[in-house]
């Protein structure tokens, strides 16, 4: 369970802070609530706490962990399928996973893929939420602006490194 002021990550939204705890009447039953705010965005949303585990929220990282997560992304494995909607897929199940190196592999593989063949608009998209989702997090705990997170982030990633056609 988490307190008022602990940094978490949602899976689809990326990190943020809980601003409060609250109780609220739903369907006759009263639920108890994350109130999870971003701080860049302002995004605010509702989270309940029975839930929490199923979602998939957690604890952001540790500055070491950030350290040793930017240190794994050259040799991070990403999979190439040239099937769109079966790697639109993959990914979406990458991203809800609501771990970080699988949220890397997501990045990694659109941002290659970008630059040798353009993406769609979907993928696009899909490319934009998963850059947001890391770089809220170590923005979070390393403290610094998005740009900077961004731009160590685009680096980090495109380092040459293993990619496998999947079988």
């Amino acid at each position: 369970m988490f307190g008022i002021g602990d940094l978490i990550v949602h899976p689809m939204h990326g990190a943020g802070v809980i601003d409060d705890v609250i109780q609220e009447k739903v369907a006759g039953a009263i639920k108890e609530y994350y109130v999870f705010k971003m701080p860049v965005g302002g995004l605010i949303l509702k989270i309940p706490t029975a839930n929490c585990q199923a979602i998939g929220i957690r604890a952001i990282i540790s500055h070491e962990e950030a350290e040793a997560f930017f240190e794994g992304l050259a040799s991070l494995e990403v999979e190439s399928n040239s099937n769109w909607n079966k790697r639109y897929q993959e990914n979406l199940t990458r991203l809800k996973s609501g771990d970080l190196n699988e949220v890397a592999r997501v990045v990694k593989g659109l941002m290659r893929r970008e630059s040798r063949r353009g993406l769609s608009t979907g993928e696009r998209k899909m490319l934009h939420s998963a850059k947001q989702i890391i770089i809220s997090e170590i923005a979070l705990v390393e403290g610094g602006d998005y740009q900077s997170v961004e731009a160590r982030l685009d680096r980090a990633i495109m380092q040459p490194g293993k990619l496998r056609q999947p079988s």
